[in-house]
């Protein structure tokens, strides 16, 4: 394409996006007018279909730098996926399709929700995780049905959080050579000159972690040009390092951090307008032969899906299409659930049933942080990825959970990632993206509580429950035993637009006297109960035991108790006060029981018999004792 367009097109991003956060007064001009060029040679070598955002075979973009919404909303815009005029000029208002940063399920063609830093850049290596797994279920050695390319632009800020050496670490591990990294080196932050934080060799960096380095000006098309060409040539995953001016065009804001979050003002966006040869007096606008280019995304997109669509259809594909079918429509009725009759730890149960979802499922996978022995994911006979279906993702759990959110949103596959549940700290960040964008990821957390034992505080989960219990769209499940466990999976496995998880213990737990019911699907039921009761006891996981323990020795003294079990309070606080007053009998005195901190309970109890300390270092008999998750000791509080 000949430079001219280009630039052409080039400023008319910079000042589309200029002129939104100018009319919202609140934004970020700076990186979408230093990218603008990037994205105007990037818009050529993309393979995406606006009619459908969804294909699977097309290019992945992923924004890392969620901030830079004005290029974002332009690009989305000027390539015909649905936005108008009006949604940029409704930039960063109430209800409008252009939020302050990109929202999946929002926007058409926002592939995952970004702004939170390195977020992003981990996505995009779940997005070609995710495609290598694909690829390696349906591309035969003459065809392929899965053989796109993921993008990603990140700036400087995504590069200094630590979750970006986790992902990227994996990334040269496992060779993903469909990954292009686009940094937008622009050297500023919004402190100021980068140098006042950072120093190391990116280059050095991306080399010593099996990258391909690449380095272009970010500004001269034909080098942007030949890196992305090289880049998607390549064997490794690459990192093109673009050295870019933030705010480019902005005349005398250009290389500014003063650039980076806040409107530029009128009359910067007007002289800058004049520079580029465009009218300072029009808003919005793009002529006709700008926008002629882009829509061509349109026509090239639909054909190239017809394409594939077609490619499906010829006889080396075949089979490989069927494959691809059993991936996208998984058939939960196929699932030979184990049955158990023996006290076992639930993260023993979970992971039976894991393997029993797997044997069923082609879809379902994922791994664990280097704890696969210990949380019991490893899916036997599965191999290992990217042709088998457990993953190691080594000790790195904030990666590993933003991995599988894209893997997640890819399209046919269930993934799953694990760990210590006192680990979640480190991956909160991505639970939370998981939750509000409403992925289905299954979190898998064993070591549920001081039940952990000897290794002490630092690994007991305390605050952890409630945490997560806070979390909106987000499912939490404590099982008391297997048949619950078995149920909890049922529930979760259907719930497509939200995140559950598995916090199970290490330490075994009895058979409950009565098979788990259908009312799990709400969260909490009766286990136990006695007529004219007097008292209920709620609980969860392995204190649902130590319950009904307190209510035989109750029972014993003439005191009639019901007993509660709610292995998901999320679903059960959901529930009508109809089921929650026949479940919560009106008139008894209510006791929850929870090796936790345990706050949410003050909701429907009376009292609450929780943890006020982190633990403490010993067997784990000797700690339930010790903090008060006794029979007597319980008696005594309740007395």
């Amino acid at each position: 394409m000949d430079n001219s367009i280009r630039q052409k097109m080039a400023d008319s991003i910079r000042f589309l996006a200029a002129d939104m956060v100018q009319a919202a007064n609140s934004g970020h001009p700076g990186a979408p007018m230093g990218l603008a060029d990037i994205a105007v040679v990037l818009s050529e070598h993309m393979n995406h279909n606006p009619k459908n955002p969804d294909w699977l075979n097309r290019d992945r973009l992923v924004f890392s730098g969620g901030h830079a919404t004005g290029l974002i909303y332009s690009l989305y815009y000027l390539w015909g996926y649905g936005l108008e005029v009006e949604d940029l000029k409704n930039f960063r208002q109430l209800d409008s399709k252009t939020p302050g940063h990109p929202e999946y399920g929002h926007t058409a063609g926002i592939e995952i929700t970004t702004g939170p830093l390195g977020q992003g850049i981990a996505n995009a290596v779940g997005f070609s995780m995710a495609s290598k797994f694909v690829g390696s279920q349906v591309n035969s050695e003459t065809a392929a049905l899965i053989d796109h390319n993921v993008y990603c632009l990140c700036g400087d800020g995504d590069l200094e959080e630590g979750l970006s050496y986790e992902a990227c670490s994996i990334a040269g591990h496992n060779k993903l050579d469909n990954l292009i990294l686009i940094y937008d080196s622009n050297r500023i932050t919004i402190e100021g000159s980068t140098s006042l934080s950072i120093s190391e060799d990116i280059r050095g960096r991306f080399i010593s972690q099996g990258w391909d380095v690449l380095e272009c000006d970010g500004h001269n098309f034909d080098e942007i040009d030949a890196s992305i060409t090289t880049a998607k040539a390549n064997s490794k995953p690459t990192i093109i390092i673009a050295n870019t001016v933030i705010a480019k065009g902005a005349g005398k804001l250009e290389g500014s951090h003063h650039a980076h979050g806040a409107p530029l003002g009128d009359d910067v966006i007007a002289q800058a307008k004049t520079d580029a040869g465009f009218d300072p007096a029009k808003k919005f606008f793009v002529d006709e032969d700008v926008m002629a280019r882009f829509r061509c995304a349109i026509e090239e997109g639909d054909f190239l899906e017809r394409e594939w669509i077609h490619r499906q259809k010829t006889l080396p594909l075949m089979e490989q299409n069927e494959a691809l079918s059993a991936l996208q429509n998984p058939d939960f009725s196929r699932i030979d659930y184990p049955s158990f009759e023996k006290a076992d730890a639930t993260r023993g149960t979970n992971g039976k049933i894991m393997n029993a979802i797997a044997r069923a499922i082609p879809s379902f996978l994922g791994g664990s942080a280097d704890l696969s022995p210990s949380n019991k994911t490893n899916l036997n006979d599965m191999g290992v990825y990217p042709k088998g279906r457990n993953i190691y993702f080594g000790i790195r759990e904030h990666a590993m959970a933003s991995i599988v959110n894209a893997m997640a949103l890819y399209g046919p596959l269930l993934p799953f990632s694990a760990t210590f549940f006192v680990f979640s700290d480190y991956l909160k960040p991505a639970a939370r993206i998981a939750a509000l964008t409403g992925i289905q990821q299954f979190f898998i957390w064993t070591h549920d509580s001081i039940g952990v034992g000897e290794d002490g505080p630092t690994h007991q989960p305390i605050e952890h429950l409630s945490q997560f219990r806070a979390l909106p769209n987000f499912y939490v499940w404590r099982p008391a035993d297997g048949a619950e466990n078995i149920e909890a999976w049922k529930v979760a496995l259907e719930m497509r637009k939200s995140p559950s998880a598995f916090v199970c213990s290490r330490q075994n737990l009895a058979v409950l006297p009565t098979p788990a019911s259908g009312e799990i699907s709400k969260g909490g039921y009766l286990l136990a109960s006695d007529e004219n009761a007097v008292i209920t006891l709620m609980a969860s996981g392995s204190e649902v035991e130590l319950a009904l323990k307190v209510k035989e020795t109750l029972n014993g003294m003439d005191v009639p108790v019901n007993v509660v079990s709610v292995p998901c309070y999320d679903l059960f606080i959901e529930q009508n006060v109809s089921y929650i007053s026949s479940i919560i009998k009106e008139g008894t005195k209510t006791v929850a029981i929870e090796a936790a901190r345990g706050l949410e309970w003050y909701r429907f109890a009376d009292t609450v018999i929780g943890m006020d300390t982190f633990g403490a270092s010993a067997p784990a008999d000797q700690l339930f004792e010790k903090f008060g998750f006794s029979v007597a000791s319980i008696l005594d509080k309740i007395k």
